[in-house]
């Protein structure tokens, strides 16, 4: 037997191993997604970090900077690391002290009902593509590893991501974040090292890269595209329910807080190893059919037999974190607040297998995804832009201030929506995301400025 696939295997037997274990402490569907609420710091921090730094972060950024340059680095790692940083120091304290379960629920308790459903419209099929986006990751690693085709990669891969997720929820999830971060931080630090010993030096290395290569911003791009590519992560993946899934299960708010700012900031200093590997990548394998081979292509390469082994497990244990992430994230979402509540007598076991069950639909329906796109990186940008703004914007203005009500919100977000397809899809427009988020914002403003002259107005009819 291939003896990479042959480590491939044993790390994919310890994941499930793991999600075994895990599973016969899990009572409640608080305790599948959410693991108890009762994580600490050095659980979650290296949970915020290991659920983003995933297959976007080690595969589609060094596949971005090996086809355009820093500039291809813009979203990853640049733009959702600075993300995280942001929700921690803004948005984690606030929404923990809420008590929500999901998300979803904070569209609930401060507008309405009617807003959380369609919250949960748009953000679980934005999980599922996430989800897709790590899917196809694992199968090209396991393609590139196994000497398999990628749709068989794929399949193998959707099939291993919804047993994982399917047996240990959230708590088996920041376990195992935890022992994956630091493999894949050592094993991202060595084939890094090794690149560089084998071309002579640092300076050597940096010669071989073109100088235009070395711009970040613009690349070629507009002012309106050059906004597009950074907002999209800074403010799109705010509202993902996966990193405030982490935020939520802290034991206290300071340690939602400083845990999510300082995952932020290892995942802003990793996430420039994968992303230079790719930008020194194009000097060394220049003819490379498919982009986002370049990372497990160097490490072939350039690891000895046993190191590659440990890095192929360290690189697919980082994806199954983030994918089990993801389907957790649209598991609970699908359930907590479109099923459940249907079922307002269902007890704690039958409330814990609906979640479960959702579980394996949601993972299949990221494998239909995974199998028909080209590539990761139109999977994770899908992901961050389809409906955020709207979301993003009723978070701003709902969590901090008085304006607006569960008719503002609705219009709102399907004024957001509306933009969104008519600039994008209809359009073309490079900047979908952020038309849409302004338009969102004039929208709330406006009702929101409409409604208090009405009762201004009907308060000055009454006195007088």
């Amino acid at each position: 037997m291939n003896p990479v696939l042959l480590g491939l295997t044993g790390f994919i037997v310890v994941q499930l191993a793991i999600g075994v274990l895990v599973s016969r402490r899990i009572r409640n569907t608080d305790d599948y997604w959410l693991a108890g609420r009762t994580m600490g710091f050095w659980l979650i921090m290296p949970s915020v970090f290991a659920t983003w730094f995933g297959a976007e972060t080690c595969v589609s950024s060094a596949g971005g900077m090996y086809e355009r340059g820093l500039a291809g680095g813009a979203a990853e790692p640049f733009g959702y690391g600075l993300c995280i940083v942001f929700l921690g120091a803004v948005f984690a304290v606030p929404l923990y002290r809420r008590g929500l379960t999901t998300f979803a629920d904070f569209y609930r308790t401060r507008f309405s009902p009617g807003v959380e459903k369609v919250a949960v419209i748009i953000l679980a099929p934005t999980s599922i593509l996430w989800a897709a986006a790590q899917v196809r990751a694992f199968g090209q690693v396991v393609s590139s590893a196994a000497g398999m085709n990628v749709e068989l990669g794929i399949t193998v891969a959707a099939g291993v991501a919804i047993a994982y997720t399917f047996l240990g929820g959230l708590r088996a999830d920041v376990i195992t974040d935890c022992l994956q971060a630091g493999i894949i931080i050592v094993g991202l630090a060595v084939l890094a090292v090794l690149i560089v010993h084998d071309q002579g030096g640092v300076s050597a290395t940096l010669g071989l890269v073109e100088r235009e290569r070395f711009t970040l911003f613009g690349g070629g791009m507009g002012f309106w595209e050059t906004a597009e590519t950074w907002a999209v992560p800074v403010c799109g993946s705010v509202v993902a329910q996966e990193i405030i899934s982490r935020i939520l299960a802290a034991r206290s708010a300071n340690v939602a807080r400083s845990a999510t700012i300082t995952g932020g900031v290892a995942y802003l200093l990793i996430g420039t190893i994968p992303a230079c590997i790719g930008l020194v990548g194009f000097a060394l394998l220049p003819d490379l059919r498919d982009p986002e081979q370049i990372l497990p292509q160097l490490a072939q390469t350039h690891l000895p037999q046993m190191l590659y082994i440990l890095f192929i497990g360290a690189l697919v244990s980082a994806i199954l974190s983030t994918v089990d992430s993801s389907l957790l994230a649209a598991s609970a979402l699908l359930s907590q607040n479109l099923v459940l509540p249907l079922c307002r007598q269902a007890g704690d076991r039958a409330r814990l297998w609906t979640a479960r069950s959702a579980v394996v639909l949601c993972g299949l329906a990221a494998f239909g995804l995974a199998l028909s796109a080209e590539t990761i990186y139109g999977l994770v940008e899908a992901a961050s832009a389809f409906g955020g703004a709207g979301l993003f914007v009723l978070l701003v203005f709902g969590l901090f201030t008085r304006l607006g009500r569960a008719r503002t919100a609705l219009f709102t977000l399907l004024a957001s929506a509306v933009t969104w397809v008519i600039a994008g899809p209809l359009l073309e427009s490079t900047s979908p995301y952020v038309t849409s988020m302004g338009v969102a914002t004039l929208v709330y403003v406006g009702l929101s400025a409409w409604d208090a002259w009405r009762k201004r107005l009907a308060l000055r009819e009454a006195a007088g």
